[in-house]
């Protein structure tokens, strides 16, 4: 099997297993969606998904939070992993979209790198999930995943190679999607420490599985 033929018999196990693949972050707006992933970096969504309603509910606008006071701010995101520097970057990231964005939300990646404490990751699901624009956000489960299935080459060690890689691979109108593909397998399945070969239906296809599972 080339490596097209194994693109296709992931994406068709998807569209037939995940048909409905979405984020996991609960927010009403591209603004509560840029807050929510600015607080995800190395923390559950479940744990975001807790601390938002708060945050949102005080400081509902862009205006609203870049005129946070600090430890007022930092009270409400303290069971987030690294609040200090998530607390800096969420004050420093609303004062820059009201500064030089009117107070909404650029829809380049670009343009939203510029803001504190949005890198590309960040920018590509914004542009993503927002927009459904072909940009993949590559966190440590479209990483680990897409290496062990064998969708990317083994040269691709960086982020940044697995995504040019996903994106060259992948259609573009299911960029967007693949992205939660990837994200809610690695999750749920295709778990860290011990993944569950048991219940993946991609076994087939997957160099993990072959080169380890078989092999042990």
């Amino acid at each position: 099997m080339n490596k097209k033929q194994k693109y296709q018999y992931v994406i068709e196990y998807f569209q037939e297993q995940i048909p409905i693949a979405e984020t996991e972050l609960i927010y009403d707006s591209p603004y509560q969606l840029l807050v929510a992933v600015i607080l995800s970096a190395q923390c559950t969504d479940k744990r975001v998904n807790l601390t938002t309603p708060a945050i949102f509910k005080k400081y509902s606008t862009p205006e609203k939070l870049a005129k946070a006071n600090f430890d007022d701010l930092f009270s409400l995101i303290k069971s987030i992993s690294y609040p200090n520097n998530k607390t800096k970057h969420l004050i420093g990231m609303a004062t820059m979209l009201v500064q030089k964005f009117n107070g909404t939300i650029p829809m380049t990646v670009t343009e939203l790198i510029q803001l504190p404490g949005v890198g590309r990751k960040t920018a590509n699901v914004i542009t993503s999930v927002v927009d459904e624009q072909p940009n993949m956000a590559v966190d440590t489960h479209v990483f680990r995943v897409s290496k062990r299935i064998g969708l990317v080459s083994e040269k691709a060690t960086t982020t940044l190679a697995v995504e040019k890689e996903l994106v060259k691979n992948i259609p573009p109108d299911l960029i967007y999607k693949a992205h939660h593909w990837l994200i809610l397998h690695g999750r749920y399945t295709c778990i860290a420490r011990k993944p569950k070969c048991n219940i993946c239906g991609l076994t087939d296809v997957c160099n993990y599985y072959h080169k380890v599972v078989m092999q042990q």
